[in-house]
């Protein structure tokens, strides 16, 4: 049967429009390969692949700038791929930058990803090797995931095995938790406790008031501290030195006298030959020498006391000086 004009020219159409829109497939899925521009060759070398295949995008910095184009097996650790990245990109990419292989999303096909390296180096020529990091390997995360979850069963039969002994009252905290007996002594001590800071307490107030009330005038260090009552103390202490020398000095005159009327010189020889009166002097001479002696003692402490320590040793120093120019 002859076809009509109508029907040739539908079928014309027809044919015109498929080739029109196979071209435009061509050329778009051409486009997105990196078919029709100015592409070069760059070379990562991994030690797995991880289902990489021929076609899949290659990323720079999260932008498709080509594909890859050969998988060469070099040996058992060595896997070189070579990618086809638009001319225009060599520019960007640095000797430093370092390949990586990824998914695009979460169960999208793998790609490679190119990372721009840190600090400055000389951007790659056609044909350069660039570093890469090999990608986490299922495998592995499994394996680690395997490891994990045995962990944790432990720790749970752990936890489990003592969390038992807690409720059924074994151990320390069990004890505590269950011993109606040990928590009302631990109450008892956590109270005695709090009683005892609160008198602690106090007891550092009480003490601070009565460090501020020493420089008060009407305490003892007080006084002490008073520079008229010092003055007035050293007037004394130079008075007690002074009587003290004066009573050494009539001591022993009372000495000499009483030896020269022992041995019958002088006149009051007469004295010797009166027992009863002999005696009366002996024992007030004794007194007089037990005095002296007290009196020596009691200036030797006052020398000792730290608050006329330091004035006896102005005296010894002002005695020596006066010594050395005489």
């Amino acid at each position: 049967m002859e076809k009509t004009a109508s029907q040739k020219i539908r079928l014309g159409v027809f044919v015109i429009i498929g080739l029109t829109l196979f071209v435009l497939a061509v050329y778009f899925i051409g486009n997105k390969q990196q078919m029709f521009g100015k592409t070069e060759q760059l070379t990562a070398v991994f030690n797995n692949v991880a289902g990489l295949q021929l076609g899949n995008n290659v990323r720079y910095s999260g932008i498709n700038v080509g594909t890859v184009r050969g998988i060469e097996i070099v040996n058992d650790s060595t896997i070189n791929v070579e990618m086809q990245i638009d001319k225009s990109v060599f520019s960007h990419i640095k000797k430093n930058a370092v390949a990586t292989i990824g998914s695009d999303g979460l169960v999208g096909s793998v790609i490679i990803n190119i990372i721009p390296g840190k600090g400055i180096a000389a951007p790659v020529v056609p044909g350069d090797f660039i570093r890469s990091n090999n990608r986490v390997r299922t495998d592995d995360m499994l394996n680690t995931l395997n490891v994990t979850n045995q962990n944790a069963a432990r720790l749970t039969a752990d936890l489990l095995k003592i969390t038992n002994d807690i409720h059924h009252g074994k151990g320390t905290i069990g004890l505590l938790l269950r011993d109606s007996v040990m928590a009302k002594d631990l109450k008892e001590t956590i109270h005695n406790l709090k009683i005892t800071s609160q008198k602690t307490s106090q007891t550092m107030d009480n003490l601070n008031r009565q460090i501020a009330g020493l420089d008060n005038k009407d305490n003892v260090i007080g006084v002490l501290k008073d520079t008229v009552v010092g003055n007035k103390i050293r007037h004394v202490v130079t008075n007690l030195d002074s009587s003290s020398q004066e009573i050494t000095k009539v001591v022993a005159n009372l000495n000499a006298t009483i030896t020269n009327i022992k041995e019958g010189k002088g006149a009051l020889n007469y004295l010797s030959n009166d027992p009863k009166l002999v005696k009366q002097i002996d024992s007030t001479m004794t007194n007089i020498n037990q005095a002296s002696k007290k009196l020596n003692e009691n200036l030797e402490a006052l020398k000792s006391n730290f608050l006329f320590r330091g004035y006896f040793k102005k005296q010894e120093k002002a005695k020596k000086k006066a010594a050395a120019k005489q």
